[in-house]
């Protein structure tokens, strides 16, 4: 069996941060300006104002990039009409040209002056900590999405090469837990090791081959552990950190999902840092494996596949993907790299809004609570359960909901059910009452974190 033993490639842990809903151009285009060989922007980019009145003019990419609100539509639907500049039908035809012109007037069909959001950027130093890590390792300027879709499809992506088919929120699929192999799986038939550090209940339980009793061991609590295992050189082969996605006041998300603070984020996948990486390196599109390979989410497992020597692919997806493990040029490990990143400014200078409506994504995690904890069963699931739901009261809500699921677990494995076995399948205690605001509780240590 393949062991961290037998793999004789020099890198030993990998660390995966996948941020939300925010394009090259907009995060890292104008990185071009420090590197010219970025395929980046430089401000005679555009697109039409009109596309069925092209007489109305174009709107130029600009740098003025600020706190972003609202959140700018990347739906399946919205996202055909960005692409290829007329709106989503049934009807619509495969075989349109993608003439990229339809990004403002989708954005002022939402709102006024949001296609002058869409249409902006962020200048290097307005987003110092990224900066730094382009200019110090290697950023990738043709990562692709998986799927010309909304959050959940692009993340199932990342772990596992497919999104079962979803192109949205996909609540039957919730309650079952999406059930495709992943990369955690392919680690650990090779005798590798995993897990996953979260800063809030982990989105990971979508999978749902991690609901199992022998992965509760795997989830730990970010604020207490990461650093500590990483000082102590406890950390797993691949590791998953997943960020705050809930904006509360004492606890800013750090998500970069709109309209979060940018500020409050650290790292995207198209940002490769590793003391085995010269410095101010591009990565362009990749040489193979097929002729028509990019770089997207899959590529991911792909390259873990490639280091790690695994079995198998887990889709034709990653099967194609280009992998990045030829960034890793050196022989040996840099000497210089930066050990402090730059304080970033706050954009946003007011309180993050406890009281806002949910996003999408987040009602997707409210969902995955209530399947945690076993209200799924109930008549309000799905859409009564999040229907006017606010932010604060979604993040107690799936705290709590993660919390009965860990008691839930510790109670399975002390009355000796099979590893296999999921909880939230079974007839498991009732939730038990918690009186401590979520805020409170995230800074204790929950009992299913080891």
């Amino acid at each position: 069996m393949e062991n961290e033993a037998s793999n004789p490639n020099p890198i030993k842990t990998i660390v995966i941060l996948v941020q939300e809903n925010r394009s090259f151009d907009h995060m890292l285009g104008w990185m071009k300006s420090l590197n010219p060989e970025i395929d980046g922007i430089t401000g005679t980019e555009s697109s039409l104002i009109s596309t069925t009145n092209p007489t109305a003019g174009r709107l130029f990419q600009s740098n003025e990039s600020g706190y972003i609100q609202p959140d700018p539509s990347h739906s399946f639907q919205a996202v055909y009409e960005q692409v290829f500049g007329v709106p989503w039908t049934e009807e619509s035809s495969s075989s349109l040209i993608p003439t990229m012109e339809g990004f403002v007037e989708q954005a002022e069909s939402v709102e006024v002056g949001l296609g002058k959001v869409v249409m902006s950027g962020y200048k290097p130093d307005d987003v110092p900590v990224y900066r730094d890590l382009v200019k110090e390792f290697a950023v990738c300027d043709r990562w692709f999405a998986s799927v010309p879709a909304s959050t959940q499809p692009n993340r199932l992506y990342v772990h596992s090469a497919t999104s079962h088919g979803a192109m949205s929120n996909d609540t039957l699929k919730l309650i079952e837990g999406f059930p495709q192999k992943t990369i955690f799986e392919s680690l650990e038939e090779s005798g590798f090791t995993f897990g996953i550090y979260y800063q809030y209940p982990p989105s990971t339980l979508f999978y749902r081959n991690l609901r199992k009793l022998e992965y509760i061991n795997k989830f730990h609590q970010f604020d207490l552990d990461f650093k500590r295992h990483c000082k102590e050189g406890k950390l797993p082969n691949y590791v998953v950190v997943e960020q705050r996605f809930f904006d509360l006041k004492i606890l800013p998300a750090n998500d970069d999902h709109p309209s979060h603070d940018v500020s409050e984020g650290q790292k995207v996948p198209a940002i490769l840092i590793s003391p085995w990486i010269e410095r101010g390196t591009v990565l362009h599109g990749p040489t193979g494996p097929f002729p028509t390979s990019q770089y997207e989410h899959s590529s991911i497992p792909a390259t873990v596949k490639k280091i790690f020597n695994l079995k198998e692919f887990l889709t034709k997806r990653d099967e194609w993907a280009g992998t990045f493990e030829g960034v890793l040029t050196r022989t040996t490990p840099r000497k210089d790299c930066p050990v402090m990143l730059p304080e970033p400014e706050t954009m946003r200078h007011e309180d993050a809004n406890e009281e806002a409506k949910i996003t999408e994504f987040q009602e997707e995690l409210v969902q995955l609570g209530a399947v945690l904890k076993g209200n799924h069963k109930e008549s309000s699931y799905p859409d009564k359960l999040v229907e006017n739901m606010k932010v604060n009261e979604a993040a107690d809500y799936v705290e709590v909901a993660f919390k009965k699921f860990c008691d839930d677990c510790e109670k399975a494995k002390s009355e000796g059910k099979d590893d296999s076995y999921i909880v939230c399948d079974g007839e498991i205690s009732p939730g038990r009452k918690v009186s401590k605001t979520f805020a409170d509780k995230l800074f204790s240590c929950i009992v299913c974190d080891n």
